[in-house]
């Protein structure tokens, strides 16, 4: 049978793809405040991160991202939002108890919390408080699959990530000329893992990939050794590593591949880790080449140059993320949204985001709005690859600043 060229597939699946990711197996009272009117009253901002436990290093580079969102606010002209932070502890029932702090405490509107399943836990609680909360990150399909009229999703599903993950891989096998034959796919077993695992299943036949997955390895996020699932992984003799992780477990799955001697024709990661700064200043030269299949931001955009601009000044050394980027686009949204209500009434804030129309954003795509379910699905996918310390996008094409290098350099050989 003969192949679709990359381009064709992208522009059949990043149209018509969505609209089947149903079929394709991935669905599983107004609070006592006073309306105030927004006439210099901030708005209260729940925020919550996980700050400790093992993605203290995530959440924290999430607070990034609300550090420089203020004075990009006031530049487009948006209301102050008053900032109450809340600290997950990386812990599902922390995180509820946190969000029901928070809103006891006043919080009108709750933004965060980078995971799954303390997201979950928050938007049970915001349901039943009836305050509005934006999700910055977290994939899980069922958060926005169950009814809510007060959750809001500016994040792709698992379904949307492996969509773009597998249209983005095709481009890049054309752009290189190079392609695996076969794949590890390996995978952290929290929420997020096991919805990629599911998805990986449906969505994977769905595109006609040169490679087929060999050998599928679980394992523990917070694992201090990860040597058995590695040399496992290298037995199969396969071409690349197919993962879904997080960002410690990605270093000791980097540091197991230079103690063992392997380095796959490629690495290519959906989902944290392998971009995160951490990540890159940890193993220096051994962090190059990876390419991770993330929501991304287009670099070309107006907003996206100011964000990093802000960044370097409060931050310098750090490059913008996902992390950073959804986190201010969660923030930029309740500002918004704020702005258009005029009140900090749970529902007129809550019907205000459900018609947010910003097209002046940062993240790859058309712009930010909001579906029935309270999803953002025109967000677009992109990809990245690990360069010298920095991050540079080499798809989708239409939001690219470089080309990929492939293979993957050998760990022997770079010093």
């Amino acid at each position: 049978m003969k192949r679709k060229s990359p381009s064709k597939t992208a522009r059949l699946t990043r149209r018509s793809f969505s609209a089947g990711l149903g079929a394709a197996g991935f669905v599983a009272g107004t609070a006592p405040f006073n309306i105030v009117r927004a006439q210099g009253a901030a708005l209260k901002v729940g925020v919550l991160l996980p700050r400790s436990g093992v993605q203290a290093g995530i959440g924290q580079d999430c607070q990034r991202g609300v550090d420089i969102t203020a004075g990009i606010l006031k530049d487009l002209g948006l209301p102050a939002l008053q900032i109450m932070n809340a600290d997950t502890e990386t812990n599902v029932e922390t995180a509820r108890a946190r969000a029901e702090k928070l809103i006891g405490e006043g919080a009108q509107l709750l933004v965060g919390a980078f995971d799954s399943g303390q997201s979950s836990a928050i938007a049970q609680v915001a349901e039943q408080k009836g305050i509005p909360y934006v999700i910055n990150i977290a994939a899980a399909p069922p958060i926005t699959e169950q009814g809510y009229k007060f959750v809001f999703r500016n994040f792709p599903t698992a379904g949307m990530i492996l969509r773009d993950a597998f249209v983005d891989q095709l481009q890049v096998f054309e752009i290189t000329g190079g392609a695996p034959k076969t794949a590890v796919f390996m995978h952290v077993n929290d929420t997020f893992g096991m919805a990629m695992k599911g998805g990986i299943g449906a969505v994977m036949p769905k595109f006609n990939l040169p490679y087929k997955i060999v050998e599928t390895i679980a394992y523990d996020p917070a694992a201090r050794d990860l040597s058995v699932e590695i040399s496992k992984a290298k037995a199969t003799g396969a071409d690349a590593l197919l993962m879904v992780s997080r960002l410690n477990d990605a270093i000791l799955l980097t540091r197991e591949l230079v103690k063992q001697r392997w380095t796959p024709m490629t690495i290519l990661s959906m989902g944290p880790g392998w971009y995160e700064d951490q990540y890159l200043k940890t193993l220096g030269k051994l962090s190059d080449g990876p390419l991770s299949f993330v929501p991304w931001y287009d670099p070309n955009k107006k907003l996206s140059k100011q964000l990093e601009a802000a960044l370097a000044k409060t931050h310098a050394g750090v490059n913008l993320n996902v992390n950073h980027v959804y986190t201010f686009e969660a923030l930029l949204i309740a500002a918004d949204a704020y702005k258009r209500a005029g009140s900090t009434d749970p529902k007129a804030l809550a019907d205000a985001v459900r018609t947010t129309n910003i097209k002046d954003n940062v993240t790859i795509g058309p712009g930010i709005q909001f579906d029935a379910k309270g999803q953002n699905d025109k967000i677009v996918g992109g990809t990245i690859q690990n360069r010298g310390g920095k991050l540079i996008t080499v798809a989708p094409k239409e939001a690219a600043n470089g080309k990929p290098e492939w293979p993957l350099k050998p760990y022997d050989k770079r010093g």
